[in-house]
Formats: structure tokens, sequence, C-alpha cells
């Protein structure tokens, strides 16, 4: 029975591995979209302009949309969310070493702390 021991916890590791392999593949692809959202909600908000213009619902409308077409993810906070981080990180190249490094959850709270040094350099 010692045999099988060891061969079902190789097995187990293995397909321990393979999981948290997976996970990581799909948080980088979701962090991916998401700042690819957030840059394209940018574009279309600025139309060209180097300021957006207020007064639009476009992210409400297309969240409206999103949710009924992917489901609850797509809230308005969420897609905020992506426009903020695109915001806070521009720079694609940063977005890969991110993607690699940190998933949604922690990226959300380092953008939080970024608007509160902003927020707190300007008062």
């Amino acid at each position: 029975m010692n045999a099988l021991t060891a061969f079902h916890a190789d097995i187990k590791n293995i397909l321990e591995q393979a999981r948290s392999k997976a996970r990581s593949a799909v948080n980088a692809a979701m962090v991916e979209a998401y700042w690819l959202i957030g840059r394209r909600i940018v574009e279309e908000e600025q139309l060209g302009q180097h300021k957006a213009q207020y007064g639009k619902r476009l992210i409400e409308d297309l969240s409206a949309a999103l949710m009924a077409d992917f489901g609850k993810g797509f809230s308005y906070a969420n897609l905020y969310n992506c426009r903020q981080f695109y915001l806070t990180f521009p720079d694609q190249e940063i977005l890969y070493t991110l993607c690699r490094e940190l998933s949604w959850s922690h990226l959300r709270l380092i953008m939080r702390v970024q608007l509160i040094k902003r927020l707190s350099n300007n008062h």
C-alpha cells in the first residue's frame, strides 16, 4: 500500500501544479482583458480629445449590455475599475509584468492606494 500512497501523492502533486498554472494563466488573461477594456473605455470617452466629455452614460450603458451578455461580472463598478486600471497603468509593458505577478484583487487594492495618494497630495 505504501507504493500506491507515494504514487497517489505524486499524481495529486502533478494535478495541483497544473491547476495552479491554469489559475495563473486565466488570471493573466483576465487582467489583460480588464486593461484592454479600460483602454477602450478611455478611448471612447475621449473620442480623440485630450480630456473626456462628461455627462455621458457610456459606462452605465456598456455595463447593462455586457451584463446581458456575460452576467454580473461587468457591473458599473467593475467597468469603472477597468477604466481606472488603464489610467493608473497606461504603459502596456508594465501591464505584462503585473499580469504575471498580481491578481485582479491585488491590482484593485494598489489602484485604491494610488488614488488615496493623489487625493492627499492635492490637499
